[in-house]
């Protein structure tokens, strides 16, 4: 056992724009190689485009689209006795946010399109109204979890 303190929870900062802990959460995970401004770029872009289009406020449609695509349940591997199951465990809520974010950016670069911006901006839209591949990727995965829920006790 540790004799150290436990470790303080970090509080995710804000974007300067917004001064939202999400739309930082976003732009850290976009993020590749160190490129901060341009992973700023990329969500600004997608967000004006989203106003544009929408004619609604931006974040209000990210917060639409990741309360749809934030998982209640996940399944994990656990080997027992010789074999793997597939677990489900419940998920807390800032772990199914990161993965809410990580669904969306992943299912954003699948898209065919022009750039980064725009594919980021019309898989929040498809995510808000209930559609896209994040959202089939939140509902495979909620599948999962009830098929093997015979395997619950093994938490």
């Amino acid at each position: 056992m540790s004799r150290r303190g436990t470790a303080k929870k970090k509080i995710a900062k804000s974007d300067p724009i917004y001064r939202n802990r999400v739309v930082n959460m976003l732009v850290n995970r976009i993020m590749k190689h160190g490129k901060k401004s341009l992973a700023y770029l990329i969500i600004y872009r997608a967000m004006k485009r989203i106003q544009q289009k929408k004619e609604k406020n931006p974040l209000s449609v990210l917060r639409q689209a990741i309360d749809k695509l934030t998982p209640k349940i996940a399944v994990k591997a656990r080997r027992v006795s010789g074999s793997t199951h597939q677990v489900p465990i419940e998920i807390k809520l800032p772990q199914g946010k990161a993965l809410a974010i990580r669904w969306l950016l992943a299912a954003s670069r699948k898209r065919p399109g022009r750039n980064m911006a725009f594919k980021f901006s019309s898989e929040l839209v498809d995510a808000a109204k209930g559609s896209g591949d994040a959202i089939r990727k939140k509902e495979e995965t909620q599948r999962m979890a009830e098929a093997n829920r015979s395997f619950a006790h093994f938490r």
